[in-house]
């Protein structure tokens, strides 16, 4: 189980390098099915998709911290366009997580399906994603950069994704290629990670006990341990693929991704 999260951490660290993941897409599904498909029946059977949201939220506090460090090294980090919407996707991610310990761990699940599956559509079919627009957008009012925020961070820390899928369509249909959107996705998943992971283990602390030792509310910290360590290195191997990819190509290969973890959602 451990060598496999490990492999998976790599390959979490690879989607947050290049593609602003944070992770959570890659963490999710494997830690849903690790749960679920070896039959882990109790207390954590019966969380397993609030424990796999938890856990990628805090794995998302070390990859994203490095991914950026890595951008900001490569050139490809704008942070004007980042500072308006850290505390609105902060606040978010309070809400976000509040609301994903509430309900059932299948809503939550099902949540993250439907979600995934509008995203694809919209990128696929709608203008503005495949192809760099030809002309920025206007900048954001205040108004919408707080709706945009509070609503990247709920959707972030209720599914456990980190922003990507919120702010990478976005900044691209406001003129940034793939580089850089997917570049200002990780310090814009920040927030989120650290506000969310601090929410699951503070409103959550009374399951340490029940779910066992290592884990602090939600999150499994030997899991925890794990991906990151495995993250740490994926992200070091593609740094220098980081700037590289052509624009067309990288935005086909994150359609492609988000499709695959779409179908391992159905499938488990």
């Amino acid at each position: 189980m451990y060598l496999l999260l490990f492999l998976f951490g790599g390959l979490a660290g690879v989607t947050t390098a290049l593609f602003g993941f944070g992770g959570g897409f890659v963490v999710v599904p494997l830690l849903y099915t690790l749960l679920t498909v070896n039959g882990v029946e109790g207390p954590i059977g019966l969380v397993a998709m609030q424990v796999a949201v938890a856990t990628s939220t805090g794995v998302m506090i070390v990859a994203a911290s490095l991914a950026t460090l890595r951008h900001h090294r490569a050139r490809t980090l704008e942070w004007r366009p980042l500072w308006p919407l850290v505390g609105y996707i902060a606040l978010g991610a309070i809400l976000g997580a509040t609301a994903a310990m509430s309900l059932h761990g299948e809503w939550v699940r099902w949540a993250f399906i439907l979600y995934l599956a509008a995203t694809i559509l919209d990128c696929a079919f709608r203008p503005g994603f495949l192809a760099r627009p030809s002309r920025p957008a206007r900048t954001m009012s205040k108004g919408a950069t707080a709706g945009a925020g509070v609503a990247i961070g709920s959707v972030a820390a209720f599914l456990g994704v980190g922003g990507s899928v919120m702010t990478v369509p976005l900044m691209r249909r406001r003129g940034a290629g793939m580089a850089q959107a997917t570049a200002m996705a990780n310090p814009l998943s920040l927030p989120m990670a650290l506000v969310g992971t601090a929410t699951y283990v503070l409103l959550a602390g009374d399951r340490s006990a029940t779910l066992g030792a290592w884990y602090a509310g939600y999150v499994d910290l030997r899991a925890f341990l794990v991906l990151v360590v495995g993250s740490w290195l994926g992200i070091k191997l593609v740094s220098p693929l980081i700037g590289r990819i052509p624009d067309r190509l990288h935005a086909n290969l994150y359609l492609v991704l988000l499709v695959i973890v779409l179908v391992v959602m159905l499938v488990v």
